[in-house]
């Protein structure tokens, strides 16, 4: 498989119509803003038959059309084409700046029916209930990446105390705006899916909507608090979101 680098970037084909820049191998903030910084850049060249840019952790998906980058020739392929573009484009990485996010404040109810795994998860940390809440709500977490289905944000870093891997077992129905930490994230459900991270909340807040202008409430990049909410406020908060 052909692999071309630029510094610390490498370049991957995916097929025949998209390839895959790594801009590292670890999901820390320092190469989750390298991604976002490269995918503002590349958006902004306007590149000819570039269809999407997926920014993920490390990775960023570029979807191309072929017929865009072929030069009547077989000595070289569409992808090497558009990879040498690119690579001769871009400046050294070190030098771009990521686009800054919004601040978003999230209410979200701790309380025992928006939290079904947050009295276990306390015990088996050695935590109590407030303890978990208060960690999980003290720090601003920023939105690493947009994944798993529209407009589930990986937020991070999790606080070191909180950290387990996802459950044994996934659930198959998991309500929507459940908020759930696993491994080194914490993230919010957009709609009701299976899922095996840990419940410990619930917001009444819709994270997707497809009839707005923005769907996603959450992108790449914002900056998000978690404010807790008693169930009363909760249910009100529900019922204006409908």
């Amino acid at each position: 498989m052909a692999v071309s680098s630029k510094g610390d970037l490498s370049f991957l084909p995916l097929g025949d119509r998209a390839l895959l820049l790594e801009a590292g191998n670890t999901a820390d903030p320092e190469t989750v803003s390298r991604v976002r910084a490269l995918a503002d850049y590349l958006a902004q060249l306007h590149l000819p038959g570039v269809l999407d840019l997926v920014p993920a952790l490390c990775t960023i998906g570029i979807h191309y059309d072929p017929e865009q980058w072929r030069d009547g020739s077989a000595a070289r392929s569409p992808y090497e084409l558009l990879v040498e573009r690119i690579r001769t484009a871009l400046p050294d990485p070190a030098t771009l700046v990521s686009s800054e996010g919004h601040a978003r404040e999230i209410p979200v109810c701790y309380e025992a029916d928006c939290a079904a795994d947050l009295p276990a998860l306390a015990r088996k940390l050695g935590l109590s209930r407030s303890q978990v809440i208060d960690i999980h709500s003290a720090v601003e977490y920023s939105v690493y990446m947009i994944g798993f289905a529209p407009g589930f944000a990986y937020l991070g870093p999790l606080d070191a105390r909180l950290v387990l891997p996802r459950r044994k077992t996934p659930r198959t129905r998991v309500p929507a705006g459940s908020v759930a930490i696993a491994n080194q994230y914490s993230g919010i459900y957009p709609g009701e899916l299976p899922g095996g991270w840990h419940l410990i909340g619930r917001t009444p807040l819709r994270l997707f909507d497809p009839s707005r202008t923005q769907p996603s409430l959450l992108k790449a990049g914002d900056r998000v608090r978690f404010s807790p909410i008693d169930a009363a406020k909760f249910r009100r908060l529900q019922s204006e979101a409908q």
